[in-house]
């Protein structure tokens, strides 16, 4: 039986580290994995060229990539989820703004398609009623997927100066920060109970906010499909050979089933922002990876 070997963009997590080191080898599948830092760097390579075979890619520019027709296969693998309500912060000395007056203010975001800025949106319509379109979002990257246009109340501004910078300056109101949340104590959450909400709504729905699953081009799965197939089932026991309370929540998350009604609802939320150039259904999202996996996706 020969080897193939996938391009493999993974971050470096625990549940993945396993798959890094050469733990779980397999005589079907190799990776050839590409270190790429920040992470978030290799995901327009992968939308527009295919870049890899197998690749980590926020949800958000998945889901954009598929409505565009990208050649890409969404596995049901969730990598990298966070609570993210503490991700949306003020400056101090200018004041925290309120959650329920925000509408009219200015919230910087790197890009208005990033996957944290998504969810913070979703959670101020939750949480306060506030409209996506009745704050003034300023950006500094464009989206992923090329075809995508931002709505028209989002502004781009150049990179000369960091989000943190526009803060401090009081330029914007908030910030939308990711892995990058400033740890200086100046800047303080919006949302003053941030971590208590995100722990109710996820009591309530039972699953983390998804930043990143992972997808593998069109042009592996057609010639490679057994090495996909082997590659997806590696992830899933890497993941599984880590010792957590089963209550608890977790960053990852593999499976159809598991991974139907958190699509679901993430598909809902993007719809609502403009984020989509049309609709889309769970069932469309998972189709090629179905036809892939089968009951193995399970």
């Amino acid at each position: 039986m020969s080897t193939a070997t996938l391009r493999t963009v993974l971050g470096n997590y625990p549940h993945t580290q396993a798959l890094k080191s050469a733990g779980l080898p397999h005589d079907v599948v190799a990776f050839d994995f590409v270190e790429v830092a920040p992470v978030h760097k290799a995901f327009a390579p992968m939308v527009r060229e295919a870049a890899y075979d197998l690749c980590e890619l926020a949800i958000v520019t998945a889901l954009q990539a598929i409505a565009y027709g990208a050649p890409i296969v969404l596995l049901p693998a969730v990598v990298a989820s966070r609570f993210q309500r503490g991700c949306l912060v003020g400056w101090e000395p200018n004041g925290i703004p309120r959650p329920d007056a925000l509408a009219g203010k200015r919230i910087a975001v790197r890009a208005y398609t990033q996957t944290t800025g998504m969810w913070v949106r979703a959670h101020l319509h939750e949480d306060t009623g506030v409209d996506t379109a009745d704050i003034h979002w300023v950006t500094q990257d464009p989206a992923h997927v090329a075809d995508y246009d931002d709505p028209p109340y989002v502004t781009h501004v150049a990179r000369d100066k960091s989000l943190a910078d526009l803060l401090r300056e009081g330029t914007v109101d908030a910030a939308i920060f990711g892995n990058d949340l400033p740890s200086e104590s100046g800047f303080q959450p919006v949302l003053a109970d941030a971590s208590a909400r995100d722990r109710a709504w996820w009591a309530t729905h039972g699953f983390m906010p998804i930043n990143h699953m992972v997808v593998a081009s069109q042009q592996a799965c057609d010639a490679s499909p057994g090495a996909v197939r082997a590659a997806y089932q590696l992830m899933k026991d890497a993941a599984e050979r880590l010792d957590r309370a089963t209550d608890a929540p977790v960053p990852y998350r593999f499976g159809f089933t598991a991974l139907r009604g958190p699509v679901a609802y993430t598909i809902e939320a993007c719809q609502r922002q403009g984020l989509l150039p049309r609709a889309l259904h769970v069932d469309e999202v998972f189709a090629p990876a179905m036809d892939l996996l089968g009951h193995d996706g399970d």
